[in-house]
């Protein structure tokens, strides 16, 4: 027997690891949809979405071992799409708008404007969303800052409770909540903005 040939052992451990690697990747690819409806959200157009969702899965299929079976996939691809949103957003050095987050009538505003400028028989939700495109909504949260979005995205958008955000971004509980709070205002003014732009 020659020194290069494999032993029976290291041919079963490779050939495990062979199908260790075709599980995971069937499973990542599972929730491909749920990872794009995700990126979506976070970027402002959908070649952007398709590129992110791209630049994850390279990510993850190198970083295959990385992964620990048995936990929650999702999240894990998830952690690896928003950091690599955050580098985009860095290397783009964009530099988020500043909105006065003093004022909690800021709250209302959507509200507010739209009393003034239409008949007062029913200025309610339904004649709001008559007036926003799927597009406009898309737009407006594209407008929120990075941090402020990401937490938006992650649990009103994707459904995962504040744990699950704050392990996929990273940061505590509470910031994921502070950043939800500040991110729903901002949002709700620039829907508002376009709401009464159309």
């Amino acid at each position: 027997m020659s020194d290069s040939a494999p032993s029976a052992a290291d041919s079963r451990r490779l050939a495990k690891e062979a199908r260790d690697r075709v599980r995971f990747e069937e499973e990542a690819l599972e929730l491909s949809e749920q990872v794009y409806r995700v990126a979506r959200r976070l970027v402002g157009s959908r070649e952007e979405a398709d590129d992110l969702v791209q630049q994850t899965y390279e990510r993850a299929f190198r970083s295959w071992r990385q992964y620990t079976p048995g936990t929650n996939m999702r999240a894990w691809l998830l952690r690896i799409l928003t950091n690599l949103n955050i580098d985009r957003g860095r290397r783009q050095q964009r530099t988020p708008q500043t909105t006065s987050l003093d004022n909690e009538a800021g709250d209302y505003f959507l509200y507010n404007k739209l009393e003034s400028q239409v008949p007062d028989e029913n200025p309610d939700e339904e004649r709001v969303l008559e007036k926003l495109s799927q597009d406009s909504i898309v737009e407006a949260l594209a407008d929120v800052p990075h941090d402020f979005r990401d937490a938006i995205v992650l649990v009103d958008i994707g459904e995962f409770s504040y744990a699950d955000a704050a392990q996929i971004l990273d940061i505590p509980i509470g910031t994921v909540m502070s950043r939800l709070h500040r991110g729903r205002r901002i949002l709700k003014k620039n829907l508002a903005d376009k709401a009464i732009a159309a």
